[in-house]
């Protein structure tokens, strides 16, 4: 059996790569962004993507059609690095941990070709989930969205008899005083949410275009209702059990519980689209 030559160029070429990223996992991970609640979820992306990755080449790699395309890898690859230069000398996260991106699909275009980057494009867009947002992106969309949260959990807990008002984004519920911060119901946090939406819709794989469009554009909302239920779940804890309890491990509970409700609800819309689809004959 003749050996692929491409073999031995790929891993030269992707440990010099992996090389170049120790160094900013190690920073991001040692008292980095991945080291924060906000970001917490980084780490666990990539995890996921290395897997994805792992699985989909196994997967894929029989049938690859070796058709190395330079001309599109070197301006990807020449980005790639421009971006972590700027990341590494001006301490620029975003640029830090998105430079992979881009050097991975110029690695792949090198060295194998388009239908490379065909069989791994979901964990390479997914990879996009690990790069932390920026600034001003976050700020403003992520005022908006806390004041909609913080709306939202007034209405709800004033209609079930609580004792509460709201001011901005901070709710007053009993004695007691909540601010609804970025870990609760920030820009970050529907970021996290929609990974994992992303993420259920690809490894379900329905036959059924309908029920996948239809899931994917409720991801949005399905985000939005959990970080409702979270802060909901934080009021009540802080209202029953004293702020110690709604800021001390409860509070650190209440992020799986935004987790736990994200899935249970995505699961539970797509049990009733499947049902939908069901009843109108369409395969689901």
């Amino acid at each position: 059996m003749t050996s692929d030559p491409r073999v031995p160029v790929r891993r030269a070429l992707f440990a010099v790569l992996v090389l170049m990223y120790v160094p900013v996992l190690y920073s991001l991970l040692n008292n980095g962004l991945w080291s924060t609640s906000e970001h917490g979820h980084g780490p666990i992306v990539l995890t996921v993507c290395l897997w994805l990755i792992y699985k989909r080449w196994g997967d894929a790699r029989a049938s690859l059609v070796y058709a190395p395309a330079p001309a599109l890898a070197w301006p990807l690859l020449l980005l790639g690095a421009s971006l972590y230069v700027i990341g590494r000398t001006l301490d620029v996260p975003y640029a830090d941990v998105g430079s992979v991106i881009p050097m991975i699909i110029g690695l792949l275009l090198l060295t194998d070709g388009r239908s490379a980057i065909k069989a791994l494009a979901f964990p390479l867009f997914f990879m996009l989930f690990m790069v932390p947002l920026p600034g001003f992106i976050v700020e403003p969309v992520g005022q908006a969205m806390k004041l909609i949260v913080s709306t939202a959990t007034e209405v709800i807990l004033h209609a079930a008899g609580y004792p509460i008002s709201r001011s901005g984004v901070i709710l007053q519920i009993g004695q007691y005083q909540l601010l609804v911060a970025d870990a609760c119901a920030g820009m970050r946090t529907l970021f996290m949410l929609e990974a994992l939406g992303i993420l259920y819709l690809n490894l379900v794989r329905h036959n059924s275009w309908f029920r996948n469009l239809t899931l994917a554009v409720l991801i949005v909302p399905i985000s939005f209702a959990a970080n409702v239920i979270r802060v909901v779940f934080l009021s009540l804890i802080t209202y029953h059990f004293g702020d110690e309890a709604g800021q001390g491990f409860l509070h650190g509970f209440a992020g799986m519980v935004l987790f736990i409700s994200a899935l249970a609800l995505t699961i539970f819309v797509d049990t009733l689209l499947r049902t939908a689809g069901q009843h109108m004959g369409k395969p689901a």
